[in-house]
């Protein structure tokens, strides 16, 4: 089976979305420093805790972004995305945290993860994917590993694919574990080495975002700008990974990737 123009079209879309995510250059655009000088600004004490924030903030902000949308009226199609509505929610928490500076970090982090993570499941009902289904749950965590540091030993290719793999066994754990129990025990081993290893690649975002909202001529308004790309660059590696998803359903995914590795060649 091969893809009609159409889907050619939404694969080359998806590839261009998930291979040149540039979060860093644009936070540096907005802070007009190397991010590097602006994670230095940064307080050890909030380097350090990041990490600890991240996977607390991934498990809260899940239960809490699925439990106010439902799946796609199968009647009716698939809905669409408030994208702007999320990245104005996103935007306005960004501005309490450059007025606040570094310490509301603890705060703002998970509100704004939910409103991002809400965002990300909402893009994903949008392109015919059932909430209800935990496979589609855990793909709404994994999106945040998408576009950050994939580390080394993953193998040569597209850096989405090597993604994936690096994930797929700690994913298909938390999916047997998530179709048993729901996702009312998120301390089980299963779900918590995945969010586990999301976090890791998560935090390296986090840190940067927190780094650029620290600068102190960025203040509030830049800081809304800074947390309005942070929301913008999730929702595109959300909307390449569902369009990835959407035709994997269709196609199989042995035909979907070939073709978007035959793109990235």
């Amino acid at each position: 089976m091969t893809l009609n123009d159409v889907d050619h079209q939404d694969l080359q879309r998806a590839r261009r979305l998930l291979e040149n995510p540039g979060l860093a250059a644009r936070l540096a655009a907005v802070i007009g420093m190397p991010l590097e000088k602006a994670i230095a600004i940064l307080p050890r004490r909030v380097t350090d805790e990041i990490g600890r924030l991240t996977q607390g903030a991934i498990h809260v902000s899940l239960r809490s972004a699925l439990a106010t949308l439902r799946s796609p009226d199968r009647h009716g199609g698939p809905q669409r995305a408030s994208e702007g509505w999320h990245t104005a929610a996103a935007s306005l928490m960004g501005a309490a945290s450059g007025f606040l500076g570094a310490p509301a970090l603890a705060i703002e982090l998970p509100i704004s993860l939910t409103i991002m993570m809400r965002s990300i499941a909402d893009i994903a009902r949008s392109e015919g994917a059932d909430l209800e289904v935990p496979a589609t749950q855990l793909d709404c965590v994994q999106v945040l590993a998408l576009g950050g540091s994939t580390g080394s030993g993953e193998g040569a290719g597209p850096a989405y694919l090597a993604t994936r793999e690096a994930l797929a066994q700690a994913t298909s754990d938390a999916i047997n574990h998530v179709g048993r129990r729901g996702l009312r025990r998120t301390d089980a081993p299963a779900l918590v080495r995945l969010i586990t290893t999301v976090a890791e690649r998560f935090s390296v975002n986090v840190t940067e975002r927190a780094a650029a909202q620290a600068i102190p001529v960025i203040g509030a308004a830049s800081g809304a700008l800074v947390n309005g790309l942070f929301i913008d660059h999730f929702q595109g590696m959300a909307r390449g990974h569902f369009i990835i998803r959407r035709l994997e359903r269709k196609y199989g995914g042995e035909v979907v990737q070939e073709a978007y590795t035959h793109y990235a060649a």
